[in-house]
């Protein structure tokens, strides 16, 4: 393995869920870490050589795709080298010796509190103000030293900023797991990469749709995810992203997808990459 360092940019701030990510993908690996605040960020640096690769969340189990991601990979021609799977499990965090009855005011990814509605029903009384990223409320939280404010986040970001779990486990869905994509500029197929993502458009005409992803179903290839997207200046007119089982360099995969490819009018292959298996 290679002694140089490779430089790595992530959304949100250390302790992150998709720090947890990026330690799963890169943990072995000698490298340079950079944090973003904004996901345009994160794929502006990968596109303009400044980080390697980028890691940012795509989709989660309980409140589906993260669908301004889907856009930026396409807008700026980044291609999908890879994908982990984290475990979500957010807790509610306040500065040492802070007691529920202290808090007014809780900050949050909206993901976040949309993934723990119900604990938060039980406390309408509280503020919740929507931040960057669950890690970065945290950090804000710690930096601010109000024993009124809270955050949505882990036990990671926990340890990281000296806070205490003053709610745990408060997320509804014990099977929460977020998919996040790692990014790079250009695609990277490896020998044990099995799922392809691709974005097409298709004729605006009745069973169009239906007639493209018909090739799958006879190609024996396994769709695992479809995400519609609205093409910008065109009304009623959709971008779709889709996930397969298959490899790039399997002839029967791209004798299915070349057919494919002949019927849509917008195809493109993002990436070839290895599944991540929970």
């Amino acid at each position: 393995m290679s002694d140089k360092a490779i430089r790595v940019g992530c959304y949100g701030a250390k302790g992150s869920y998709t720090y947890e990510a990026m330690e799963k993908q890169f943990g072995d690996r000698k490298r340079e870490e950079s944090y973003f605040p904004l996901f345009e960020d994160v794929v502006k640096a990968v596109q303009e050589g400044d980080i390697d690769y980028g890691v940012m969340p795509i989709e989660n189990s309980s409140t589906g795709g993260i669908t301004e991601v889907y856009d930026l990979i396409q807008r700026y021609g980044c291609a999908v080298v890879g994908e982990q799977m984290v475990k979500i499990e957010h807790n509610l965090l306040g500065l040492p010796g802070t007691k529920l009855e202290d808090i007014d005011t809780v900050f949050s990814h909206p993901q976040g509190f949309a993934q723990c509605r119900p604990f938060f029903n039980k406390h309408r009384d509280w503020t919740l103000k929507p931040y960057f990223s669950t890690s970065r409320s945290a950090e804000k939280v710690a930096q601010d030293g109000k024993k009124n404010q809270a955050a949505v986040a882990s036990r990671t970001a926990a340890r990281l900023y000296g806070l205490s779990i003053l709610a745990e486990n408060i997320f509804f869905n014990s099977s929460n797991y977020t998919r996040f994509f790692i990014i790079g500029p250009k695609m990277e197929i490896k020998p044990e990469a099995d799922k392809i993502t691709l974005v097409i458009s298709v004729r605006h005409e009745p069973g169009a749709l239906y007639h493209v992803l018909g090739y799958f179903f006879y190609g024996g290839m396994n769709m695992t995810h479809l995400e519609s997207r609205p093409m910008e200046g065109r009304p009623f007119e959709y971008f779709f992203h889709i996930d397969v089982m298959g490899r790039l360099e399997d002839p029967a995969n791209a004798q299915t997808l070349k057919g494919l490819e002949s019927m849509c009018t917008y195809f493109k292959i993002l990436g070839n990459y290895p599944s991540c298996k929970r």
